[in-house]
């Protein structure tokens, strides 16, 4: 096992604050302090800088960082390694989902996991896919999950399946009872947006270019990163968005809002990322079939 200050030392590297890593690996404060202070006497060098609310490595902590993390992760492989001769999958695997995935797709995948597998501990990032994309790259995460079909020549990418993007609207909306609905149509009209980074936003932005509708004629009223609080101005009417499917299933069956397809039909990939020259464990290929696999079936169930 890798040497517990090498952990917490890490913790706090990555989280930029001794606070937070507490927070992350459930220690006090003073315990995470008290174990910097054991380390950076064993070196006997000054491992981090603070100031301005925030630490930062020094020259020795940057060296320190860098074995860290070979060292943590030659940990996390020979677990692996010696867990799988056991026949038995376990271990921590660390995943990182895009915040539509992880609300509305991650509880089920985990949920059937855990029943497969009890001894696996799931570690998840959530943010959008971009952030999931550059945090696999980094090597700081096992697998992602995300709604973006990467080029990235370092990663390997499986798909999924794939969601309908729909406009949503209340239902008192002139649009709401529309087959479908053309990016024309929607020229001009209050758009609630997602914020820069989100997979969704960049499919919209090319869905009105596509069709010939200028940036200028796209008329912003909101740019917001969570998914509740976009439903929940639409449903006050103060515009429309564009979600997946998946997202606004409760509602729509609930009738607060209406789903409209779009026209041209608008998807948005659901893609599993894992890098092509990482150690690759029988968990992570384990995990990565089992959720292509379940989210063909989850798709299928949720079809109206």
């Amino acid at each position: 096992m890798a040497d517990r200050r090498l952990q917490v030392f890490h913790a706090v590297a990555r989280h930029g604050s001794f606070t937070r890593a507490a927070e992350a690996l459930f220690m006090t404060q003073p315990a995470v302090t008290f174990q910097i202070k054991q380390l950076e006497e064993q070196f006997n060098a000054r491992l981090f800088d603070r100031g301005h609310g925030r630490v930062t490595l020094t020259p020795a902590g940057d060296l320190v960082m860098a074995y860290a993390e070979r060292i943590l992760g030659l940990t996390d492989e020979m677990e692996m390694r010696v867990s799988e001769l056991t026949d038995e999958l376990s271990g921590v695997l660390h995943l990182g989902v895009s915040t539509t995935i992880g609300a509305y797709w991650l509880p089920w995948l985990i949920a059937g996991f855990k029943r497969l597998y009890p001894r696996v501990v799931p570690r998840v990032s959530v943010g959008n896919s971009q952030f999931v994309e550059n945090r696999v790259i980094d090597r700081g995460l096992d697998v992602g999950l995300i709604e973006i079909v990467t080029d990235e020549p370092t990663l390997e990418r499986r798909e999924a399946g794939r969601d309908d993007l729909l406009l949503i609207v209340p239902p008192s909306h002139p649009l709401a009872g529309e087959a479908s609905v053309k990016a024309s149509q929607l020229a001009g009209l209050p758009l609630i947006h997602r914020d820069p980074g989100n997979a969704i936003r960049d499919l919209v932005d090319q869905f009105f270019a596509s069709s010939g509708v200028s940036a200028e004629e796209v008329k912003v009223t909101a740019e917001v990163g969570s998914l509740d609080t976009v439903k929940h101005m639409v449903a006050q009417g103060f515009g429309f968005a564009i979600a997946s499917r998946a997202a606004i299933l409760g509602e729509i069956r609930a009738g607060t809002l209406v789903g409209v397809p779009l026209d041209p039909p608008l998807y948005t990939p659901l893609e599993v990322i894992v890098l092509k020259d990482k150690f690759r464990s029988r968990l992570v290929d384990t995990f990565a079939a089992f959720a292509i696999s379940e989210i063909a079936r989850l798709s299928a169930d949720r079809k109206p």
